[in-house]
């Protein structure tokens, strides 16, 4: 069980003191977007720090999502803040030497057919986007292991922290209607170019997974 798990098991028994529920938040919102903070650098801590004060909000809003998924899912400035494709993509732009992966990463299945989606059912849906999820987080890992440049490895690693954290707010979520098995919904693509590989990410967490939380806005109050 990894660490930030069993502050908040913790945290919900009421056994955390407040300042070690802060540390656990803090620690959470460094995982969420798999932030290092140099400790050597003030000032790269303070900007660091500026950015996880939003995050722990956030990591706040996914974990009570176990107990109270609509807190979640009518958080829209949660969901943005989520989804760091964008900071990637510019940190990409910043690596030096190429970026192709080592081996080629499946492609999530992002394409959407409106109506044929508006039919399937909340647990259709999320089975759908779980399977991509799965199947884009299983290649990150490979890639991730197989010794990237510096620059690349850090940047999958963000990745694939982010994914996992979609990954358990969409476990948790709770549902109507009988479960259904993540299945994908079209023959994956590969590829080998990591902007690629986050442009489709952004296409499903943009496309079927907000389509889904704006279904589930039913549930919000004013």
């Amino acid at each position: 069980m990894r660490r930030w798990e069993i502050i908040w098991l913790r945290r919900q028994k009421g056994h955390t003191a407040p300042l070690q529920r802060t540390q656990g938040i803090f620690h959470l919102a460094t995982f969420l977007n798999g932030t290092n903070v140099d400790s050597s650098g003030a000032a790269e801590q303070g900007m660091a720090l500026s950015r996880l004060l939003l995050l722990c909000v956030v990591a706040s809003k996914v974990w009570d999502a176990e107990t109270k998924p609509v807190e979640f899912v009518c958080n829209k400035s949660a969901r943005r803040a989520l989804n760091i494709v964008a900071e990637v993509e510019a940190a990409l732009s910043n690596c030096s030497g190429s970026t192709t992966l080592s081996t080629l990463v499946q492609l999530p299945c992002t394409e959407l057919n409106v109506a044929s989606w508006e039919n399937k059912s909340h647990q259709e849906k999320r089975g759908d986007i779980v399977a991509s999820l799965r199947l884009l987080v299983e290649g990150v890992e490979v890639v991730r292991a197989q010794s990237q440049p510096g620059c690349a490895a850090s940047l999958l690693q963000r990745l694939e922290n982010n994914i996992n954290n979609y990954l358990l707010i969409l476990r948790h979520l709770q549902l109507n209607g009988p479960a259904v098995s993540p299945t994908l919904s079209c023959v994956p693509r590969s590829t080998q170019s990591l902007s690629t590989v986050l442009m489709n990410y952004n296409q499903l967490v943009s496309g079927k997974l907000e389509r889904l939380m704006v279904d589930l806005e039913g549930r919000c109050t004013s």
